[in-house]
């Protein structure tokens, strides 16, 4: 897909992760605060990315990047990392663990929850496995695009969801 990354992690027996792909903006918005909160414009929040695997099994989540660069580990302790950027933007469907694993220079994240959703935090602990795969496969994937506004990218992605990196 043009300009977007796509990452897909399937199940691991802790975290649900998701049949929809994480998707990752590089240099899609300017590296400020201030506009990233007008670009997300719903339940916005600003601070940084948990240093332990977590989920939220009820509520996607968009995050911008607006000072440093952060390496975030997606899919559980057997996934991928990633470098994001001052500018850039990823947008985490319900289930898909992430985690913060190093970062340099003062990190600051403006993150959302697409449609002011509520959220939940989810560690992966295994007698919840089976309730927040379900919560999170019933997320709905109609939302906002972050970077786009309407339908934009997401919605193309997430209606024909495929692996590719």
């Amino acid at each position: 897909m043009d300009g977007v990354e796509t990452h897909v992690f399937s199940t691991d027996g802790s975290f649900p992760n998701s049949r929809l792909p994480v998707l990752i903006y590089r240099a899609a918005l300017a590296a400020d605060a201030e506009a990233m909160i007008r670009a997300f414009a719903a339940n916005v929040w600003i601070d940084g990315i948990f240093p332990y695997h977590h989920f939220h099994s009820i509520a996607h989540e968009a995050l911008g990047i607006a000072a440093g660069s952060v390496d975030v580990l997606r899919g559980g302790p057997s996934g991928r990392p990633v470098r994001l950027d001052a500018g850039d933007v990823v947008v985490i469907p319900a289930g898909v663990a992430h985690r913060n694993v190093d970062q340099r220079g003062t990190l600051r994240v403006v993150g959302a929850y697409p449609g002011g959703a509520d959220y939940d935090l989810c560690r992966g602990l295994p007698e919840a496995f089976a309730a927040a795969a379900r919560a999170a496969e019933a997320v709905s994937p109609m939302v906002t695009d972050p970077v786009d506004g309407g339908a934009g990218r997401l919605a193309h992605a997430w209606a024909s969801p495929t692996v590719s990196s």
